[in-house]
């Protein structure tokens, strides 16, 4: 027969309350208590119904991701951090694609919570900066991480210092002798768009070089993004001898590009990206990028999340670090 909280309960010594507490990970048990009922649960191979404990707390145990963003690197990095942390603390997640730009867009965020009713929301840029939604998650109570928001102020999520990490990634072309870099910029609604376009003029500024804004080409963090842009600057009477693309998809549609274009990367001309996203490893020459440490940002706005759903703080913004990886598609300048 299968084994009840009633069960366990009457097995630990405990009252039911108390193994219903444990079981959703909440504040208020003492160490030993806990110790003891995670004995007996695992003594029984207890597996709680999950119909019944989302009807036992009044909650779903469900966080919702909600995503519009074009690269599936990177979403796939982070939909995965998140999904560790729910399966860590027993919750389930789902994912949904969903338009900013769409009119019924908030609409649709509605529809999702009265629908699904999850316990709270993990939102990806650029949703993570639509004033609409975030005034109406407010409106209905609703809690929600981040992952790089552009106001950090009360939030709860993760981000790194993308300007300090783009200046590092353009620093190190300076560093090769490159001083004419070309830049290929995210979707303008992107916070991380103009964080990287910030530190690639910053790291030009402070080598004395002039910006050049035929330089600059938008993209929307596609692959094919990288590509056209990557005409448009290769077509230059004095094309660049470097492309910082600000994400790691982009940066593939560069060297992609350039072979059109009868170059060679390096020789001819030095890529990199940002994100380091399994993209940059597959790729051949393997990719110079910065490794935005995406997965284990997913993991830890979740867990924060999570921490205030079960009354464990009030959660909170963290910083991460990011790392510079120097591989195979950036040479000295020729």
């Amino acid at each position: 027969m299968r084994v009840r909280l009633e069960d366990v309960a009457r097995a630990a010594g405990v009252s039911p309350k108390t193994v219903s507490r444990v079981l959703n990970d909440e504040a208020n048990v003492r160490g030993p208590t806990r110790e003891k009922v995670l004995a007996a649960m695992a003594a029984m191979d207890y597996r709680p119904h999950p119909s019944a404990r989302s009807l036992a707390a009044n909650r779903s145990f469900l966080v919702a991701t909600v995503y519009d963003n074009p690269s599936s690197n990177y979403l796939t990095e982070i939909q995965t951090g998140v999904l560790d942390a729910c399966d860590e603390h027993h919750y389930s997640m789902m994912v949904r694609p969903l338009h900013v730009e769409s009119a019924d867009f908030v609409e649709r965020i509605d529809t999702l919570i009265s629908h699904h009713r999850p316990d709270g929301l993990l939102l990806t840029p650029p949703i993570t900066d639509h004033p609409q939604l975030l005034a109406r998650l407010h409106e209905l109570d609703v809690p929600y991480a981040s992952v790089s928001p552009m106001n950090r102020s009360g939030s709860i999520g993760a981000f790194i210092d993308e300007p300090k990490a783009a200046r590092e990634v353009v620093g190190h072309l300076l560093g090769l002798g490159h001083r004419r870099i070309a830049h290929v910029t995210g979707h303008p609604s992107h916070g991380a768009t103009g964080w990287r376009l910030t530190g690639y003029r910053e790291a030009l500024s402070a080598a004395g070089i002039p910006f050049d804004p035929a330089l600059v080409v938008e993209g929307d963090f596609s692959f094919s993004a990288g590509v056209a842009a990557a005409r448009q600057l290769f077509s230059l009477s004095d094309r660049p001898t470097a492309v910082f693309a600000a994400n790691d998809d982009m940066a593939a549609g560069v060297i992609w590009a350039a072979g059109e274009h009868g170059l060679s990367v390096p020789r001819d001309v030095s890529v990199v990206g940002f994100d380091d996203t399994p993209i940059s490893r597959q790729i051949w020459p393997t990719l110079t990028t910065i490794r935005q440490p995406s997965r284990e940002m997913g993991r830890i706005a979740a867990l924060e999340l999570l921490a205030a759903l079960r009354g464990k703080g009030e959660g909170r913004m963290v910083q991460l670090p990011y790392a510079l990886q120097v591989r195979e598609s950036t040479a000295p300048v020729g």
